[in-house]
């Protein structure tokens, strides 16, 4: 039975999409909208991004799951995620809402005489370049200037500050892959209400760049990372503003989910409540893995002194145990949930305390150490504002979670631009409960390459103090077709850290390649020259800092 109900949910949902699509009242420029899914697969996990503001769900098919790990195997971890915000514009409740569907197009909000008009054109898609694309194999890449000026990343090789095709690198640097898309809510007719996470108001008008990539390298193999960088382009403050991330994990067989956070790291996950997955055409079987969801950057509050930053300020579920736990069908009740309570404004209580405390952050423990409060411990019973309950199981079942950053004065003015930013990741240990350790020191992995400002190529060897910088020869040399260039840098007692650039040019003194452009403490380092598409020939590798520039000469033989 709960196989039927899962399956007639998920139909009903999408066939509420379908429906949203063929009602919508094309109108000027919204005929040039272009409904597109694209996926994100540049490393061991595929994951769906869509032109409507979700993603993890593959919207081309009735199954729809869309976060698949392994890529390719045809086993799925998350049915689906979207970002949905929320606030008061003039005392009236607005939200554009992201879950089973979503309230966004691709599009812009332009200024017309001092009104914001949502705009979209056919330069407005998914644009998705990989590290081995170029103008000739991918039209995106081709053409990815036209989203520079709304916020697309590219690599500035020639160090000019403007992006110059056919030179630039369109992308993330050092990313396997990259996708783009500007995006806003501010058509009317996009906000129906049957998103599975409320909605149906008013537009916020928000203005949306949604950047999503991955890498290919030791360790980041399972992790993919989006950001959203979103813009009030309304002529109102938005108020009592929050950020939310509502998901439906569905990890395998999705009738034997548990769910939790760790509020020290900011982030919410799903795990199987035993250590078999099964009774599911795709299940993950014995040990099965963990996903998990890390707020690495939240919105800042500009109007209190000094500013604050909001990351993870709850995490709360729906999955049908309650009146008040269901899943949330309008904008007042997602609002409940984004602000860390039920959809009736009753709060969630804390088992293991007596009396029961109220928390914004249920299922807080840790489920291999059994220490704190998980789903193992049950949950109270109360709805209806009721403080008081009385304590019930917490079965295994099709879970549903939502996490949240955001305030009860969180202002966002007219103009104002906010960027949130997560980590999506998933990892097998020796057992379903190991599986969430080892998707926790994954995060903390995570959060050291984040701090380390994204670098990549570049491996520290030691944090002993050189005295001066140094430029060793490369080795090997001759070399085919990769090498590796050993360097150092003295400490810098003024800033800390020296701007370190490493420049590959060839006999005729044309650059070849930018190995590194990096602001790096003091240490020892080495950087790889992978020269596969260069032809065989005397080459020179330069190092220049503000105060230095060392040269040397290595050779290429194929």
């Amino acid at each position: 039975m709960r196989i039927f109900h899962y399956i007639l949910r998920k139909v009903l949902l999408l066939t509420a999409v379908l429906l949203l699509f063929m009602s919508f009242d094309f109108t000027g420029n919204e005929r040039d909208f272009i409904f597109q899914v694209e996926p994100l697969e540049g490393n061991h996990i595929r994951a769906w991004i869509s032109s409507i503001g979700i993603f993890n769900n593959d919207c081309r098919t009735l199954s729809g799951p869309g976060f698949e790990w392994p890529a390719g195997e045809h086993k799925f971890a998350v049915y689906t995620t979207g970002l949905s915000i929320a606030a008061y514009v003039n005392g009236q409740l607005r939200e554009a809402s992201a879950l089973y569907s979503g309230e966004y197009i691709t599009g812009y909000i332009a200024d017309s005489a001092g009104i914001p008009v949502p705009k979209t054109d056919n330069r407005f898609k998914i644009f998705s370049v990989k590290r081995t694309d170029n103008w000739i194999n991918n039209p995106y890449w081709l053409n990815w200037g036209l989203m520079v000026p709304f916020g697309a990343p590219y690599v500035d090789v020639d160090n000019n500050g403007i992006y110059d095709p056919l030179i630039d690198t369109p992308g993330v640097k050092g990313a396997e892959q990259t996708i783009f898309a500007c995006l806003t809510d501010g058509f009317y007719g996009m906000h129906s209400g049957g998103t599975g996470f409320g909605g149906g108001t008013l537009p916020l008008y928000a203005e949306v760049h949604l950047t999503a990539w991955c890498y290919n390298i030791s360790g980041l193999e399972d992790v993919q990372f989006l950001k959203w960088i979103v813009i009030n382009k309304s002529k109102s403050v938005w108020d009592s503003t929050y950020f939310s991330l509502p998901c439906d994990p569905d990890l395998g067989n999705h009738t034997d989910d548990y769910i939790g956070c760790d509020t020290a790291r900011n982030m919410g996950y799903c795990y199987n409540y035993d250590n078999e997955d099964e009774n599911w055409p795709y299940a993950y079987g014995l040990n099965p893995p963990a996903v998990g969801f890390d707020l690495l950057r939240g919105p800042v509050n500009k109007n209190v002194n000094p500013p604050k930053t909001y990351y993870m300020t709850c995490f709360g579920s729906f999955d049908e145990h309650a009146d008040c736990e269901h899943e949330p069908f309008d904008s007042l009740e997602a609002y409940w949930y984004m602000k860390g309570y039920k959809l009736d404004g009753t709060p969630w209580l804390n088992p293991l305390f007596n009396p029961p405390i109220k928390t914004k952050f249920i299922f807080s423990g840790d489920p291999e150490t059994h220490t704190g409060w998980t789903e193992y411990s049950g949950r109270i019973n109360n709805c209806y504002g009721d403080t008081t309950g009385y304590l019930v199981p917490s079965p295994a079942g099709d879970k549903k979670f939502v996490m949240s950053s955001g305030s009860g004065d969180f202002k966002i003015h007219p103009g104002d631009t906010q960027t949130v930013m997560i980590a999506q990741f998933i990892a097998r240990g020796t057992s379903n409960l190991n599986s969430v350790t080892k998707l926790k020191q994954l995060d903390d992995f995570i959060q050291a390459f984040v701090d380390n400002g994204f670098v990549i190529g570049v491996e520290p060897i030691s944090n002993n103090i050189p005295g001066k910088f140094i430029l060793h020869q490369n080795y090997p040399n001759p070399f085919n077709p990769v090498t590796k260039m050993k360097f150092e840098i003295p400490y810098d007692e003024k800033s800390k850290k020296s701007k370190v650039k490493i420049v590959v040019y060839d006999v005729l003194g044309k650059q070849a390649a930018v190995l590194l452009n990096e602001k790096l403490s003091h240490g020892t380092y080495e950087v790889d020259w992978d020269a596969t598409n260069h032809p065989s020939g005397v080459y020179f590798y330069r190092l220049i800092t503000d105060d230095v520039s060392i040269t040397k000469k290595m050779v290429l033989l194929k």
